[in-house]
């Protein structure tokens, strides 16, 4: 996708911290940024973030999503659980069905790029997060983004699926480790950094069809030499 003026863009979990972030970077492109969110009481705070559009809805419900991707052109997925929600509250959640819905929906609108925030110990990355979070504290979120992340490869949509490792909310650090292919790299990365990569990913035909492990090369570690990647991001269109 290469977003002209006109173009809409999806940012789901626009009120989360990652989706503020995104917000601010769609700011310096012409895209038209409509923004999800649950509760009406979000609509100002994401205007003044630089949404365009808000619309209240519950992408767990599949008629809310149709509603949400409606004349869009992209999504930013950035929606999430919180671990509350799969300790106590087990059951459907936003990381698996709300993905799942909001995939049909974009297929079914004619989307033509979908860019899933997931997470490292996803999949082939399961190495990159400690087995006692994989298998104990985050087992739930862990199955629920790989379910998603399958559903996204198996539509027709062109995607790209980031998983970053731990988000901080430290200052961007513009120097960040890609990997692909999954393996043992693990570390942290400011959300500032994942909300830019997901933007430059509108306009990187290159990153289209590819899954990335991403961390802050200071924060990097890995147990054996990580399989990295190049790609010329472009942040806006050409």
């Amino acid at each position: 996708m290469t977003p002209q003026t006109t173009s809409t863009v999806l940012v789901t979990g626009a009120s989360g911290r990652t989706g503020q972030e995104i917000l601010r970077e769609l700011s310096n492109t012409p895209a038209h940024v409509r923004a999800l969110t649950r509760s009406a009481s979000n609509r100002e705070s994401l205007i003044e973030a630089g949404a365009v559009e808000v619309v209240i809805g519950d992408l767990l419900d599949p008629a809310d999503a149709r509603d949400a991707v409606a004349g869009c052109d992209a999504v930013l997925f950035a929606a999430g659980s919180n671990l509350s929600t799969g300790l106590f509250r087990p059951g459907r959640v936003v990381d698996g069905d709300g993905v799942i819905n909001l995939v049909e929906a974009a297929v079914a609108e004619g989307v033509s790029t979908f860019v899933l925030q997931s997470s490292i110990g996803v999949g082939s990355s399961r190495l990159g997060m400690p087995w006692w979070a994989r298998w104990i504290v985050l087992r739930w979120t862990v199955r629920e983004k790989a379910r998603a992340e399958q559903a996204l490869r198996d539509s027709r949509l062109g995607y790209v699926v980031f998983r970053p490792g731990w988000l901080t909310d430290e200052p961007a650090t513009d120097d960040v480790l890609l990997t692909e292919g999954g393996g043992p790299t693990t570390g942290s990365i400011p959300r500032e950094d994942v909300a830019r990569l997901m933007v430059a990913a509108l306009f990187t035909p290159a990153a289209t069809g590819r899954t990335f492990e991403i961390v802050a090369r200071e924060a990097a570690n890995s147990s054996e030499p990580p399989n990295l990647v190049g790609v010329e991001w472009n942040h806006s269109p050409a």
